[in-house]
């Protein structure tokens, strides 16, 4: 089955632009000029490609495809870089995604190395470890940091170490909401702070500790405004090593329990052969390595 690339590129500019008026501005063509590739490109699969809503989404037969094209342009941009092609562009953008504790304790090293040895830049995802590889599989992004061990398919992954939560709870509501340590009753009264929606780190030490149900949830999706809560006696919640150890040294703070939770971290990435993904991949190894924040 032949798919002009040519097409591949305005489904691509199609879901990044949002709108087809968009993508077709952006193209330099006209609005129908897009519409008709995408229809040819539905016509030689066989499928809706395309959800025409706003902001127009592609659908699960459409992902592969958009994932197709940024592939092939990355590739098509590393051959022209090696021949010495001329780029009024800035090098390429890379975009990649990784949850929020990564972000803010080990992974920003790596975004310094690569733009010191290459000339790009970078578009970062932040989402949730659990949820990252779904950005991958829909071709969103190149590169993602996640839970998920299995690979994506067409991509490749490798185990990067676990990421290991605390709880932890400011003095004086540890005292008001749990006198006795985190029995299962007092957990399921005593307020909590969740990172956001999808946020189970509370929930998943409570059943632990053998709670039916938790508290009040306080969402603050912010992971330095998240540990602050903690320390304002919002709420008791799973802190990083970094976050905690001051407080507790001066009293402000108390650790709950010397049960913790531990989550296991891989790095994900299309499978190609490519001089750009493998720096960027080297880099995210060696950051998680040197990190305290991986164990």
């Amino acid at each position: 089955m032949d798919l002009p690339l040519e097409h591949l590129r305005t489904l691509a500019a199609a879901v990044d632009a949002g709108t087809l008026d968009r993508a077709a501005a952006q193209l330099g063509v006209t609005p129908s000029a897009v519409s008709q590739r995408i229809r040819a490109i539905e016509q030689r699969v066989g499928r809706i490609v395309l959800q025409r809503t706003k902001p127009v989404r592609p659908t699960a037969a459409g992902e592969p495809l958009v994932r197709l094209a940024r592939q092939l342009g990355l590739l098509e941009r590393e051959a022209l870089d090696a021949l010495g092609a001329d780029d009024a562009g800035g090098g390429p953008r890379v975009a990649l995604a990784v949850n929020a504790d990564s972000l803010i304790t080990w992974f920003l090293p790596v975004l310094a190395r690569v733009t010191a040895e290459r000339a790009v830049t970078f578009e970062l995802h932040r989402e949730d470890q659990e949820r990252t590889a779904q950005l991958l599989e829909a071709g969103t992004v190149m590169g993602a940091v996640t839970a998920q061990r299995e690979p994506v398919s067409g991509c490749v992954s490798s185990p990067l170490g676990r990421m290991r939560y605390v709880p932890v709870a400011e003095r004086a509501f540890a005292e008001r909401w749990l006198p006795e340590g985190p029995t299962a009753a007092a957990l399921e009264r005593a307020p909590l702070v969740d990172f956001d929606a999808h946020d189970t780190l509370q929930t998943a030490f409570a059943r632990l500790r053998g709670a039916e149900s938790t508290g009040p949830r306080h969402v603050i999706s912010a992971s330095a405004e998240f540990a602050e809560a903690v320390r304002m006696g919002l709420g008791w919640g799973m802190l990083l090593p970094g976050q905690f150890e001051a407080g507790v040294a001066d009293g402000s703070l108390v650790v709950l329990s010397d049960e913790t939770i531990e989550v296991p971290l891989w790095w994900q990435r299309w499978n190609l052969a490519s001089p750009l993904l493998d720096l960027v991949s080297d880099a995210v190894a060696d950051a998680a390595r040197a990190s305290d924040a991986l164990v």
